[in-house]
């Protein structure tokens, strides 16, 4: 089983998505668990703060490291995280664990990275708002930085619902048809390219054709016409 943790402001924004699949089917059998935890219960005064002004000047608020950490605290005990952040080696978090950061500055995310994530235990997502995150939430409690992409969201609750959900679905026992995602685009069993055309009935609509080969019965030469069409990115 994997565990998924997700420290946000808005856990509003995952309820409706969890409900369906592929994570209600993996909540069900037992494969993944998913925890939202509010990062406004841990703010740091009465006001139900958890940013402030960034050091140096400029525009916008910074999510404080404070709030983080305690919310870190309800998943590992306090000394644990303590003696972590000052562990430049990340060694001290149970083994499969990872502590994972949105951010445009991390890692573009990719269907290798989807692999790694899938064999661990438990895997923490820290999502960012306003003008990010503290910086040494990156530099001292994250084991991951990860960007999906070259363009700027307003937080990292999309982010990491992709992420949850790209690895939810490669889990054993969530999709009916296991073999589909070994032959999908970017899996090993497509050696990472993307997949081939799909089509459906009607065979002609308005004249837009469904490719012959596809029609012919001829598995030999509809395969090989899947090979040509699939495409390395």
């Amino acid at each position: 089983m994997i565990k998924f943790n997700v420290i946000t402001l808005f856990p509003q924004i995952f309820e409706e998505s969890l409900k369906n699949l592929p994570f209600k089917k993996a909540f069900e059998e037992k494969i993944a668990e998913y925890k939202l935890i509010n990062l406004r219960d841990f703010s740091v005064n009465k006001y139900g703060s958890v940013d402030d002004k960034t050091y140096g000047g400029g525009v916008g608020m910074v999510l404080m490291i404070e709030p983080i950490f305690k919310a870190l605290t309800t998943i590992y005990k306090e000394d644990v995280m303590k003696k972590y952040i000052q562990d430049p080696t990340k060694k001290n978090l149970p083994k499969g664990h990872r502590i994972v950061v949105l951010s445009p500055r991390g890692s573009i995310y990719n269907q290798e990275k989807v692999r790694e994530l899938s064999k661990c235990t438990q895997v923490t997502l820290i999502c960012g708002r306003y003008e990010g995150i503290d910086a040494r939430v990156e530099d001292y409690i994250s084991t991951d930085v990860i960007s999906i992409g070259n363009y700027i969201l307003s937080g990292g609750e999309i982010p990491a619902l992709a992420i949850m959900e790209s690895v939810t679905r490669i889990l054993p026992g969530v999709l009916e048809k296991e073999e589909a995602s070994k032959i999908e685009s970017f899996s090993l069993g497509n050696n990472n390219q993307v997949e081939y055309p799909q089509y459906t009935k009607p065979e002609n609509f308005e004249g837009l054709q469904v490719p012959n080969v596809l029609l012919s019965g001829n598995h030999k030469e509809i395969k090989k016409w899947r090979k040509e069409q699939s495409k390395k990115k």
